[in-house]
């Protein structure tokens, strides 16, 4: 049985509709904000009511079989805050802002937990999940089949990846009946 198409709630709100693709057999639940480039794997999972922001020029990769769960938000661009007024500023205002952005890219087997924000310039390599109320902190490095949480995350352990990995032939046996 190959995967299903996917499931895209119609109260999501996607700003850029030209660069949101979902894969075979991913859901993306209802209330979710999303206006970044969006590519979502096969057999994914963005649960409800989570933000993905940053505008055109920056991109959110979800791999196969990964999720990011409810609550949670990931930021392609943000204010530096420290050093910017965080408002909206027009460009006739003649004000240098230097803002944070960067793409982000869960790589396959991922996990984001809920209530979780990721900013900007990261990338969750294969197999790395990170716990409920975590904070990713922009251009953290983050290790492959490693468990992450906290504010800020810290490395907490490693993941089984032999265990993640024939769970995933299982799916993808499914898959390729079909």
């Amino acid at each position: 049985m190959a995967l299903k198409p996917p499931i895209v709630s119609k109260n999501i709100r996607v700003r850029y509709p030209e660069h949101f693709v979902v894969g075979p057999g991913s859901i993306v639940d209802d209330f979710s904000y999303l206006s970044t480039k969006i590519r979502i794997g096969a057999g994914s999972h963005l649960c409800a009511g989570i933000t993905i922001a940053g505008g055109v020029a920056w991109q959110f990769v979800l791999g196969d079989y990964s999720s990011i769960a409810s609550g949670s938000r990931i930021y392609c661009n943000s204010n530096d805050y420290a050093n910017d007024l965080v408002t909206i500023v027009p460009a006739e205002a003649g004000i240098d802002e230097k803002p944070i952005q960067g793409d982000v890219i869960f790589g396959n087997y991922t996990g984001l937990g809920a209530n979780s924000v990721v900013m900007p310039r990261n990338e969750v390599p294969e197999g790395t999940v990170i716990g409920a109320l975590s904070f990713v902190p922009s251009g953290f490095t983050l290790e492959p089949w490693s468990v992450y949480a906290g504010i800020p995350v810290k490395y907490r352990g490693e993941r089984d990846r032999k265990r993640v990995l024939e769970q995933a032939k299982r799916m993808d046996s499914l898959r390729d009946r079909g």
